[in-house]
Parts: C-alpha cells; sequence; structure tokens
C-alpha cells in the first residue's frame, strides 16, 4: 500500500502562515510577531520557523529585513508565480475575482500555445482529438479530457514555460473543473471547441486554431461567471 508521506513541519507553517495572509490576519503591510511568539503560536522551533519564513520570502509573500519585524509584502505586486501556485493550492477560499482573473489570462495564453502546436504537430493534435469526439457526458470525463488536451497542446507548442504555468494550477483546475463542467452548456461547448479544433489539426490551419481558441476562451468566461452565480444562488455575479 501507497502511503502518503509525511507533511514536513516547515511545509505546514508555511501553509498556515499564508492562510493568515490571505484570510486577513495578517494583512498586507503588517508585520510579524517576533520569531518566538509566531514559533509557539505556530506549534514549530524556531529554526522551522524561519525555514519556512525563508520560503516565503523566496516567494514575495513576505520581507524578512535584518533587525527589523518582518513585513508581509503586497504579494499582488511584489509576488513571483509561486505566489499564485500557493493560492490555487490553498484549502481556504480563494481572494474575489481570482478565477476571473486567471480565465483572463488563459485568455491570453491558449491562443499563442494552441497556435504553435497546431503549427508544430498538427496531426499528434488531430489523433487526440480523434478519441476526444465520443467524450462520455459526465463532468469528470470532461474535467480529465480538458485538462489533458490543454497540457498536451503546451507540451508540442515547443514552449516548456507555457507547461510550467499550466501545472502550477493543476490543483485548482480540478478543484473547479467539476463545478464547471457540471453544466450541459459547458460540456455542449467544449465539445464544440473539440470539433472546431480538429478540423483545424486536420488541415494544419495554426492561424484558424488560434482564433478558434481565443473565442472559445472568451466565451468560457461568461460561461463560468453564470455557473458560478448559479452555485452561489445569485442570478449574476458582480463585477
Amino acid at each position: 500500500m501507497a502511503w502518503d508521506p509525511p507533511i514536513r513541519p516547515a511545509e505546514l507553517a508555511e501553509t498556515r502562515l499564508i492562510a493568515a495572509i490571505l484570510d486577513g490576519q495578517f494583512s498586507i503591510n503588517s508585520t510579524l510577531p517576533p520569531e518566538r511568539d509566531l514559533s509557539t503560536q505556530l506549534g514549530v522551533t524556531r529554526p522551522t520557523l524561519r525555514e519556512a519564513l525563508q520560503r516565503l520570502a523566496r516567494d514575495g509573500w513576505l520581507e524578512i529585513r535584518h533587525g527589523r519585524p518582518t513585513r508581509v509584502r503586497d504579494y499582488w505586486h511584489e509576488g513571483s508565480l509561486g505566489v499564485l501556485g500557493a493560492i490555487a493550492r490553498s484549502p481556504g477560499p480563494l481572494p474575489p475575482q481570482f478565477v476571473p482573473n486567471l480565465l483572463v489570462v488563459r485568455l491570453a495564453l491558449a491562443p499563442a500555445y494552441t497556435r504553435l502546436a497546431v503549427e508544430q504537430s498538427p496531426q499528434a493534435i488531430a489523433d487526440l482529438l480523434e478519441a476526444y469526439q465520443v467524450i462520455e457526458d459526465t463532468p469528470e470525463a470532461f474535467a480529465e479530457a480538458d485538462w489533458h488536451l490543454h497540457r498536451v497542446l503546451t507540451i508540442a507548442s515547443g514552449n516548456p514555460v507555457f507547461t510550467l504555468i499550466l501545472n502550477g494550477f493543476g490543483a485548482l483546475y480540478h478543484n473547479l473543473a467539476g463545478l464547471y463542467f457540471a453544466s450541459s452548456e459547458a460540456r455542449a461547448h467544449s465539445r464544440s471547441f473539440y470539433a472546431g479544433l480538429l478540423s483545424s489539426a486536420r488541415s494544419s490551419d495554426p492561424d484558424g486554431a488560434e482564433a478558434l481558441t481565443r473565442r472559445v476562451m472568451r466565451e468560457s468566461i461568461d460561461i463560468w461567471r453564470r455557473v458560478a452565480a448559479k452555485a452561489q444562488g445569485i442570478e449574476r455575479p458582480c463585477d
């Protein structure tokens, strides 16, 4: 039987500190308590706390100032991609507008890596999409298929940075995709996308693939808003 490795104390301290920052317990530009007090609050040793603080400083959550209290940075403006990955993995509520903003980023990236993928490996993309004509009509099947397609597209693009960015949001994607694809509208929308992209790949048409992906990614933002609004029991979320 395979066992999950135990969470290291430094990782646990890091996760708890991120949660405290995100929920406002340690607000932007505030300072953390002294190490002795903070290590007691977190239930870790001071060396373990220092390891966690160094990791958070590396990603842009904190500014460690020797001889002065550690400052919580404005992580939206001073953080790195590590901040985005940590927010995506956080078990707590996501910051307002985080998902719509992430979808806007996908709108900027997906047309580019799809174009490159169809330009460089049209037959491989067509072969993959042939099987997508018979996806089981369930949220789980669509979530898995959609993730696999975008991962293959980033790899086929020849630019590994696309894949690294996508992988950073893998956990969040799988958490949200079930909700998104619970909508029959979303499943039909993606099924149409797969068929159109198959046609572009078969005809080795990167321009068409790029234009199609841009339109579909833009439309998916509106679908997500409707799905999220329905899940929250309101007619439409506030912009």
